[in-house]
């Protein structure tokens, strides 16, 4: 059973961190070199980061299942690596549903976002949200590969 609880950590950590990885290096490139109109990819891409934080969100909750499971106590969800999961989890959480659901709004508001003049308050708005979504997105990845460094290393059960 421990190696099936360590396997089921390992497993949602590298799919998260994966998937995190794949996202930022293919899908979101992907999006804005082959559409040629560029309020379409954002569309794909906020289309499909919604999908990435539910994937990250189940994974964590899996993560943290096999935690307990591993250290039978809630005290296991005080090791480095639940900790670095449970922030991932809050910092994805954060991310789906404050961030996102006012650039989708700004978004609605300028029509087309690629359209809107670089000065224009909503548009001011929307890039301050959009390196806020990327910076959460960036230490969600980085502490992804902490805990799965951690949780590789870790020997206890």
């Amino acid at each position: 059973m421990t190696r099936t609880l360590r396997f089921l950590q390992l497993c949602a950590l590298g799919m998260w961190v994966g998937s995190i990885t794949y996202f930022t290096t293919v899908v979101t490139q992907g999006a804005f070199r082959v559409l040629s109109d560029r309020d379409q990819a954002g569309a794909l891409v906020g289309f499909t980061l919604g999908g990435l934080h539910l994937l990250g969100l189940i994974a964590a909750i899996v993560y943290l299942v096999a935690a307990l499971g591993l250290g039978r106590s809630l005290k296991a969800l005080a090791a480095p690596a639940a900790l670095c999961v449970i922030l991932m989890f809050l910092l994805t959480l954060a991310s789906q549903r404050i961030v996102i659901p006012r650039m989708e709004t700004l978004r609605a508001q300028m029509v087309s976002v690629d359209a809107t003049p670089l000065s224009h308050p909503l548009r001011v708005e929307f890039d301050r949200l959009h390196q806020v979504s990327v910076w959460f997105e960036g230490v969600v990845l980085l502490i992804g590969f902490a805990a799965l460094f951690l949780t590789s290393r870790s020997n206890t059960v």
